[in-house]
C-alpha cells in the first residue's frame, strides 16, 4: 500500500529548449524535479498535509514522484505563456485541501485568477470552508521554443 503524502512543495520553472520537450525537461530542472519520475495526480491535497520548500526535502533521483501540475509549451517566438497551481486549505484540517491547475497562452496574472477562482469553486461544490489559498506560477515570452511548468509537489516526510 502507498503511504499517504504529509507534504506538499510548490514548484515553478520555464525554459527554452531545441525542441517541446527539451523545454519542458528543462522547465523541470528549473523547478527542482528534473531527475525524477513524475506522476501526474489528480488534485486532491491529504488532509493535515504541511507545506515545505523543494529545497528542505530530498527527491530520489528516478524516484516516482506525485504531483498535480500544469504545463505548456509554445514554438512561436515572442509569444507570452503560463502555467499556475493553486492549493486550497480548508479550515477543518481533518478534511483534504484542493489543487487545481491552469495554463494557457497568454500572461500569469490572468492564469493565477483562473487557478485560484476554480479553488474556490471547488470548495463551492464540496460545502466545505476555505482557509486560504496558495499559489505559484510561472510565464515566460517564447524566443524559440519555450515551456512552462508549475506542481504541488506530494511527499512523505
Amino acid at each position: 500500500m502507498v503511504k499517504t503524502p504529509n507534504i506538499y512543495c510548490l514548484v515553478s520553472g520555464a525554459a527554452e529548449g531545441n525542441t517541446r520537450l527539451n523545454a519542458f525537461d528543462n522547465a523541470l530542472l528549473e523547478a527542482g524535479v528534473g531527475d525524477t519520475n513524475l506522476m501526474r495526480m489528480s488534485s486532491i491535497c491529504p488532509p493535515g498535509a504541511v507545506e515545505t520548500n523543494i529545497k528542505d526535502i530530498t527527491l530520489p533521483k528516478g524516484g516516482l514522484i506525485p504531483l498535480a501540475y500544469a504545463t505548456i509549451d509554445s514554438q512561436t517566438p515572442q509569444m507570452w505563456i503560463a502555467s499556475a497551481i493553486a492549493v486550497g486549505i480548508p479550515e477543518d484540517p481533518s478534511e483534504p485541501g484542493v489543487i487545481m491547475e491552469f495554463e494557457d497562452h497568454t500572461r500569469l496574472e490572468y492564469v493565477e485568477t483562473i487557478v485560484k477562482q476554480m479553488v474556490v469553486d471547488a470548495f463551492d461544490y464540496r460545502k466545505r470552508a476555505l482557509k486560504e489559498i496558495k499559489t505559484v506560477g510561472i510565464e515566460h515570452q517564447v524566443k524559440k521554443c519555450g515551456s512552462t511548468f508549475a506542481a504541488a509537489v506530494l511527499w512523505y516526510k
